[in-house]
């Protein structure tokens, strides 16, 4: 007795049955590899080498490993094991040098039916080298400048993991101005006084060896001598405006933009020409790394990266491309063919570069194999013809390029088996009333046995419904009813012989719950009781179980569960819930809920309004063919009445589970008496409503099915129309599910010619909703019929409709043909319409072509097309000045007939386009040179230009016109006797006799006069400059004198002592060169004042210059001592110093000194 099965059944898939009653013998079959390790293999020289390599196979194979090329004998090696049954290998390693096992290796698994070949494995021993011993200066920077620290780690396999730690082995916190690289060293974007330290450690963690390194500790001190202002971005890595970036298919794209500045710049990503994918990418390091995860094709392009600050932006483009190692579209599947069957084996790759497809037979190149004359190879495909017992084989497809390499073996076993069922016999399957029902029949042979179905032995069964037999045999039955239980037998066929096997089926009624709990409001300490009562096949045991709120019932005997209800004795507000009822049976299961809410005794309980509880007890009576009478008993209705009541049906025959409103009857009625159409199978349900809502549906009545009986109506939409030139497509909506009345449902199609006396010609079809008659007289029209017909008869007289055979392409051209000219842009074309036999379908239009400058007649280009049986149209947007040639063709659904003679025509002369260019050169402090084209469009004969101009002054203002012609044979001309440092604007335009055409436009200055300018820049010899440093010169004094009481009165006031013993050596006098004050620098705090800039354009503005006694003591919070001297000296607070630091350190002017006391 055998306690399992397990056998491929076809060429992808293996099935394992646990019949204890069946024992099959072993198949044939070519080794097949099952497990082996991956293609890079990278060992820890610590532990042994375990290289996998298992194969399965009948009989099971036998193992042999190649290494670099050549075979390697392990019974030789006494550190080498394979294990037993299987190919796997173990070395031990311990005590010897683990570099002497590094190299290719590939398994070969062999039985007498052919070779499988693993892939090539490379086995290579992790490393992590020592750092190299190096001094590392300390480094000095100025603050504000940027700063990398390289790590430059030494190479391990795999690479190490980089991360900087400091001394104590706590990571350095990193964020927008300090970032790590990919390749481990660590940016500053600009250094602060905080960055000082002596221990920036890189560190170097190598994953397999699980050891860390570390790099000399670099030391960074941060001066502030000379700090470095603010400044624009610039990028740090990469460097350049481009850079390239090659990524594989399907790995990790990761691009890297790191830029310096100050403030501090931030990066931003765009793709040029597309969009970053949302779902595949993500942002790291700040902004600074875009991640792109499994890239695809698509993801080529250019990448744009940002840095921007306040001061400006700097972008970067990363021009990406994808390669791809070959990748699988359709690898070789294992074949099992019988003698003399045809057989393809295809290898389906793609890469880029292209991968090169080799062929492998048994571990041989396909070229070096012995010849097999059944045998074809054309590049990625393997024919095999007309194949022989004895010829199994396995076969190797390789597929490489420079990125890689696919291989993948596929067997193909010849055999000749004849046909096994290996499902059991006499199986008994049971299904649920209208539930689907399956029948396995399991088989195997060669060739692949074809399965037949019969039930209760003589009964064929045939694909459709209600049965479908799937391709590996199984029959099902969509809609399982009482009618299908039975005997089925299956049959299994080949050329080598015949197998059957028998199975039941049993098809039991639905358990139901007929009356479920209902929802209870019980006073506390009374009891309350759920009702649940059930329905169910007698030859199935159910169980019941009780549930509260979807977990167990309390372990309490209050709670009593008996057949069909549950009673909770003296119920406490504890018990409140949803209680919920469920009947299990083997096959199915039905549940029920309803809510308990325990309440106060009340004298007079408050009145509620619900739904009514669903009808129960429905009854069919006076059944007849087209209608019956159904009868039900109304549920509670809940102190609201009964408005009506809505009866439904399901039709368990064409729409099982879907039910359809059939009518309505009023609340007091108990009865309704229902028409009902042919052959379906009726089931009726009711539900209640009053002014709350619906019920919930009554339980289904009972089924009744109606006999069988003629269509009563025919199919709709009945159409006729020609698809080729001699045929004609009649076209219908069929009909519907229980509106075939019948089994064997078809149809009658009937037609004739129309207005000729002939029989009509009919075809019956059946599931089709078209019929193509042909051979038909091209577009005539047809009398059309379509009749409804079933086993029990024919459905009415069909109407008769009116369609046409199908349409050719036109046989004449227009004639007459007309043009009439209406100026330059606008012509008219008439012609005598095509007689109407002559379309050979519907007339749709005319096509008129047109073709500028060229007499050619045999080609026109589709200008206008003009709808309907048309003589004339309208022919717009002509070329002025332009030679047409014209022809027409009339067309139909089927194209365009021939053309007419052609015609030629002529459009007048027009306006010309503007010239094609203006340029304004050699600008001179009175005269400027005009250069231009001639129009792109002449539109005629050019007679000249005109040129105008005017100035326009500083308010915008235009100035008088001058006008000025020109010949046609002058582009260029030097106005004299202009107005130097004026702005002036230039109007040029060409003429044909028509008028002059569009302007073109274009504005230019004259030179400024530079001996004015000179005069006016020079202002420091101006009345009124001097005037004004003298008034600075007195309010200054004023200061001073201020100051100097202040401090008699307050006591001490330091700043005359500071400014005596700490001369400050950038204090420059007045530069000659552009009458400016020299930089004032704060020795102490190395800081400007505030509201020191003047603005570029020589004007001051209050919110601009703000300077005043507080920026010259402590700011805005300055207190006095007790004796009334200032707390502070003449320098600022170091608070204002870290919030100001950046601030430009320009010199205030006298201008802004004079405002700030303002």
């Amino acid at each position: 007795m055998c306690a399992s099965v397990c056998m491929c059944v076809c060429p992808s898939v293996c099935m394992c049955l646990n019949y204890p009653s069946i024992c099959v013998s072993p198949v044939p079959q070519p080794p097949t590899i099952t497990l082996q390790s991956p293609k890079d293999y990278i060992f820890d020289p610590r532990e042994n080498i375990v290289i996998h390599c298992d194969a399965k196979g009948k009989p099971h194979p036998s193992f042999s490993w190649t290494r670099n090329g050549t075979h390697f004998d392990v019974e030789k090696d006494s550190k080498v094991l394979m294990k037993p049954g299987s190919g796997t290998l173990v070395i031990d390693i311990s005590g010897e040098k683990a570099e002497a096992y590094e190299g290719v290796y590939q398994c070969t698994a062999h039985n007498e039916h052919g070779t499988a070949l693993s892939n090539n494995i490379v086995i290579r021993q992790s490393r992590s080298p020592l750092w190299s011993k190096e001094r590392n200066e300390a480094i000095m920077v100025q603050r504000g400048v940027s700063l990398v620290l390289q790590c430059r780690p030494p190479a391990g396999l795999p690479p190490p993991v980089i991360f900087w730690m400091d001394n104590i082995f706590q990571r350095l916190p990193l964020n927008e101005r300090v970032s790590q690289a990919l390749n481990g060293d660590l940016y500053f974007s600009n250094v602060l006084p905080e960055d000082t330290r002596s221990d920036y450690i890189c560190y170097a963690r190598f994953p397999h060896t699980q050891t860390i390194q570390q790099k000399q500790p670099i030391s960074v001190t941060v001066l502030d001598s000379n700090p470095v202002g603010d400044r624009k971005p610039g990028f740090m890595a990469p460097l350049g405006a481009t850079s390239t970036n090659m990524v594989l298919r399907g790995e990790t794209l990761e691009l890297e933009c790191i830029a310096e500045g100050l403030p501090t710049p931030e990066i931003s990503w765009s793709k040029e020409s597309g969009e970053l994918p949302s779902n595949r990418m993500s942002l790291k390091n700040f902004q600074k790394t875009l991640e792109i995860r499994d890239v695809t094709e698509a993801d080529a392009g250019d990448y744009r990266c940002v840095a921007k600050n306040s001061l400006g932006s700097v972008h970067h483009i990363i021009k990406v491309t994808v390669k791809a190692a070959p990748f699988w579209i359709s690898a070789p599947r294992n074949l099992i063919l019988a003698p003399n069957e045809t057989g393809i084996l295809t290898c389906r790759v793609s890469g880029d570069p292209k991968p090169k497809i080799s062929w492998l037979v048994n571990g041989v190149p396909i070229e070096n194999a012995p010849q097999d004359p059944s045998r074809k190879v054309e590049d990625d495909t393997v024919i095999l013809s007309n194949v022989q017992t004895g010829s199994s084989a396995v076969y190797q497809c390789n597929a490489s390029n420079e990125f890689g390499y696919l291989m993948a073996n596929a067997f193909v076993s010849v055999l000749a088996e004849p046909p096994r069922v290996l499902t059991p016999s006499d199986h008994v399957y049971q299904v649920i009333t209208n539930h689907p029902a399956l029948l396995d029949c399991a088989s195997f042979g060669s060739p692949i046995p074809t399965i037949t179905w019969f039930k209760d032995v003589k009964t064929s069964i045939q694909n459709g419904d209600p049965y479908v037999i799937h391709e590996n045999g199984t029959l099902e039955i969509h809609v399982a009813q009482k009618l299908n239980s039975g005997k089925y037998t299956c049959i299994a066929t080949n050329t080598l012989g015949i197998r059957e096997n028998h199975v039941y089926l049993e098809v039991k009624e639905p358990t139901r719950i007929l009356k479920q709990p209902e929802y209870k409001v019980v006073q506390r300490n009374m009891n309350a009781m759920f009702e649940c009562k059930v329905k169910h096949d007698p030859s199935l045991i159910p169980t019941m179980t009780w549930l509260k709120d979807n977990g167990e019932l309390p372990d309490d005997e209050r709670f009593v569960v008996d057949t069909d209800s549950l009673t909770i004795k003296d119920v406490t507000e504890k018990d409140e819930g949803t209680y919920t009822c469920i009947m299990n049976t083997t096959l199915d299961q039905d549940s029920a809920s309803a809510m308990l809410t325990v309440v106060e005794a009340t004298p007079t309980p408050a009145i509620v309004y619900e739904e009514p509880d669903p009808p129960s007890d429905l009854e069919l009576t006076d059944q007849r063919d087209r209608s019956v009478q159904l009868t039900w008993i109304p549920g509670d209705e809940h102190n609201s009445p009964t408005e009506k009541f809505l009866i439904q049906y399901e039709d368990l025959l064409h729409e099982p589970g879907v039910w359809h409103n059939l009518t309505e009857v009023e609340g007091t009625s108990t009865t309704a008496q229902l028409n009902l159409s042919p052959y379906v199978y009726y089931a009726f349900r009711v539900l209640a409503l009053n002014h709350v809502g619906y019920s919930q549906p009554s339980q289904p009545s009972r089924q009744y099915r109606t006999n069988p009986a003629a269509p009563d109506e025919n199919p709709s939409d009945v159409k006729g129309v020609g698809s080729e030139h001699n045929n004609l497509v009649i076209s219908w909506m069929p009909l519907k599910g229980f509106q075939s009345n019948g089994p064997g449902l078809h149809y009658k199609i009937e037609w004739r010619q129309k207005d000729v006396d002939q029989d009509w010609s009919s075809e019956s079809v059946a599931n089709v909703t078209q019929f193509v008659v042909s051979g038909t007289p091209t577009f005539v029209p047809y009398e059309i019929k379509v009749q409804a017909v079933n086993d029990y008869g024919s459905g009415p007289e069909p109407e008769v409709v009116t369609g046409y055979s199908g349409e050719d392409q036109p046989l004449t051209a227009p004639e007459n043909v007309q043009v009439m000219v209406h100026n330059s842009t606008i012509a008219e074309v008439h012609w005598e319409p095509v007689p109407t036999s002559s379309v050979r379908g519907k007339l749709l239009g005319y096509n008129v072509g047109l073709l500028s400058d060229t007499l050619s007649v045999d080609s026109c280009e589709q200008v206008l097309t003009f709808s309907g049986n048309r003589s004339e149209g309208r022919l717009p947007g002509l070329q002025p000045y332009s030679l047409y040639n014209l022809c027409v063709k009339v067309f139909n659904s089927k194209g365009e007939g021939p053309p007419s003679t052609s015609k030629n025509f002529e459009t007048p002369e027009g306006v010309p386009g503007p010239p094609s260019f203006l340029n304004i050169v050699n600008p001179n402090m009175d005269s400027l040179t005009l250069e231009w084209g001639p129009p792109l469009k002449n539109n005629g004969r050019l007679t000249g230009y005109t040129l105008k101009y005017q100035p326009v002054n500083t308010t915008s203002e235009l100035g008088p016109m001058k006008v000025m012609t020109f010949p046609a044979n002058e582009t260029s001309v030097i106005l004299i006797e202009l107005k130097s440092n004026t702005l002036y604007k230039f109007y040029l335009s060409a003429n044909t006799i028509k008028g002059s055409g569009p302007n073109i436009t274009d504005e230019s200055f004259t030179v400024m006069d530079t001996t004015v300018a000179s005069r006016q820049v020079d202002i420091a010899t101006q009345g009124w400059f001097i005037g004004l440093m003298c008034a600075i010169a007195l309010l200054i004094l004023v200061l001073l004198i201020v100051c100097f009481i202040k401090r008699n009165k307050g006591g001490k006031y330091p700043v005359k002592e500071k400014e005596d013993a700490h001369q400050d050596p950038e204090i420059q006098p007045m530069k000659e060169d552009d009458g400016t004050f020299g930089e004032y620098s704060d020795t102490e705090d190395h800081k400007p004042l505030k509201g020191s800039r003047t603005p570029s354009n020589g004007t001051v503005r209050r919110d601009e210059s703000d300077d005043s006694l507080v920026d010259y003591g402590e700011g805005g919070d300055g207190q006095f001592n007790e004796d009334g001297s200032f707390i502070g000296q003449y320098s600022g607070k170091k608070e204002k110093d870290t919030h100001e630091g950046n601030e430009s350190s320009e010199a205030p002017s006298p201008v802004n000194a004079m405002n700030s006391f303002v």
